[in-house]
């Protein structure tokens, strides 16, 4: 294989793992000059990929979609059989790494011809596999284009829908995506909200690149995990209570960390904040975590105020009474 060729090859991969390259960086990358970068993508463009270039400061490439699928890579019916398998994959939670599955069918999708991809969509709502979970639709244009956003570290816009009906234009960097029970869940940094953020992505609409890119802040997997499980906790619940504690909302954010949210200050020394759950028991677990020595008061209802206090008090005759005599202590006795 001649360098031009091996060349070309390595821009090709290039073009396919971000979404936008810089002439300059292209050309650092594979240690040629920005002249040569031309002449290898005007190679690309004449073997049938579509790569639109983009003058000035902040010019570069791109891959566009439209382009004929690679060629050596995938005929036509592999191409839309591995894109139908990617699209179940993701709306079956079946890969352990969502985001993966998502822009491996971004990427895809992205240079399929526009008949394959109708065929993909088509065949693709034919198929329903067994056991899948019934959750609000989610469009994979959408999952593709903010999973690649997530992937190239660049800036989105969007409407938002949020469950009260207010609608909202948000300006995000994305950080990843993740399928949690029903719904997918885009974790992101609101730019103008200037603090982390939990979207449902079936409530977002028209998603714009805006392609500004951006450092990507860092969160552990464990703290994306717990961004997501405080995103679920969001949904209303079968019990809902307000809890008014006798600590300051700054102090209360300190120790609740991520669970703070929906929060407010009473006054300057107590913090409204709401907890809930699918019975009683789940809100009696979220009410034991106020801090020790923190007082509160809160406006649980019947029938679950009564349920809680009798569990409560059969707690406290049990604390209260003798210990069970040991079963080994009673073996011996005989």
């Amino acid at each position: 294989m001649s360098d031009t060729t091996t060349r070309a090859l390595s821009l090709l991969n290039l073009l396919q793992t971000h979404r936008h390259w810089p002439g300059p960086e292209l050309a650092g990358r594979l240690g040629v000059t920005e002249r040569t970068v031309r002449r290898d993508v005007e190679r690309l463009r004449d073997l049938g990929y579509r790569i639109e270039s983009v003058p000035g400061a902040a010019g570069g490439y791109r891959l566009e979609a439209g382009s004929a699928v690679p060629p050596l890579l995938l005929t036509d019916e592999e191409a839309v059989a591995m894109a139908i398998g990617l699209r179940v994959a993701a709306s079956q939670r079946l890969v352990a790494g969502p985001e993966t599955t998502i822009t491996a069918l971004a990427k895809l999708e992205q240079v399929l011809p526009a008949p394959l991809r109708r065929r993909v969509a088509a065949l693709a709502e034919s198929v329903q596999p067994t056991g899948m979970n019934a959750g609000a639709p989610v469009s994979s244009d959408v999952l593709g284009e903010l999973a690649l956003a997530c992937r190239d570290h660049e800036r989105v816009r969007f409407t938002y829908t949020a469950a009260s009906g207010d609608v909202t234009l948000r300006r995000v960097e994305p950080h990843a995506l993740a399928p949690a029970d029903r719904h997918w869940y885009l974790l992101c940094w609101d730019v103008d909200k200037e603090d982390w953020r939990t979207f449902r992505v079936d409530r977002l609409d028209g998603v714009e690149h805006t392609r500004v890119l951006f450092e990507r802040k860092p969160l552990t997997p464990d703290e994306i995990d717990e961004f997501i499980l405080v995103a679920r906790s969001w949904v209303r619940q079968p019990v809902e209570a307000d809890v008014v504690m006798e600590l300051p909302l700054d102090d209360m954010r300190a120790v609740f960390g991520q669970w703070g949210q929906g929060a407010s200050a009473e006054d300057d020394t107590h913090t409204r904040w709401p907890v809930g759950g699918a019975d009683f028991r789940e809100t009696m677990y979220g009410l034991s975590w106020i801090p020790e020595g923190v007082e509160y008061t809160t406006d649980l209802v019947e029938p679950s105020r009564g349920q809680l206090r009798e569990v409560l008090q059969r707690m406290l005759r049990a604390l209260d009474a003798a210990p069970p005599v040991p079963l080994a202590s009673r073996d011996d006795a005989k």
